[in-house]
């Protein structure tokens, strides 16, 4: 006696629920080998990022390891015009030797600068603190300057470029 349920086997069975998809074949392909792009592409992506974050760091540093940053540039025509405005006034200046006018012991040493886009002479005492500093004509230096009473310019810090 034939079932009257095809997907019973015999009477005895529970019935089999079978898919309609069971006998057919898939049309997607399987990928293969995308284990080895993944890791080629996370490799590559972490590389990215730590050159990024070494680029970003090294700016912030740049930045951050200046101790003239917070200082305005030293305005020429300001105090050309009225020092005595300035007086007390810090600044921060791109120096470049023009001349040495001599060394006292007792106060420092006179130097004329000119500062950076300016052609004019700047003169600045430079204490005797920064005796190990050796002025050449034509060095480039960067300073903190401060105008003192009488209109003389002093060096508070001073480092070569």
């Amino acid at each position: 006696m034939a079932a009257a349920n095809p997907n019973l086997e015999e009477e005895d069975e529970s019935p089999r629920v079978i898919s309609p998809f069971a006998r057919t074949t898939s049309t997607v392909q399987p990928k293969r080998g995308s284990g080895s792009s993944s890791w080629a592409l996370w490799l590559v992506s972490t590389l990215l990022l730590l050159v990024i974050a070494g680029v970003v760091g090294y700016f912030t540093y740049k930045y951050l390891a200046d101790p003239y940053r917070t200082l305005e540039p030293f305005p020429m025509d300001k105090y050309l015009a009225d020092y005595r405005s300035m007086v007390g006034a810090k600044f921060k200046a791109d120096l470049k030797v023009a001349n040495d006018l001599g060394f006292k012991p007792d106060t420092g040493r006179l130097m004329v600068f000119t500062i950076e886009n300016d052609s004019r002479p700047l003169v600045v005492l430079i204490p005797t603190k920064f005796g190990g500093l050796f002025f050449e004509k034509g060095q480039n230096y960067q300073a903190s300057l401060e105008v003192g009473d009488g209109g003389l310019v002093y060096a508070d810090s001073c480092e070569k470029e």
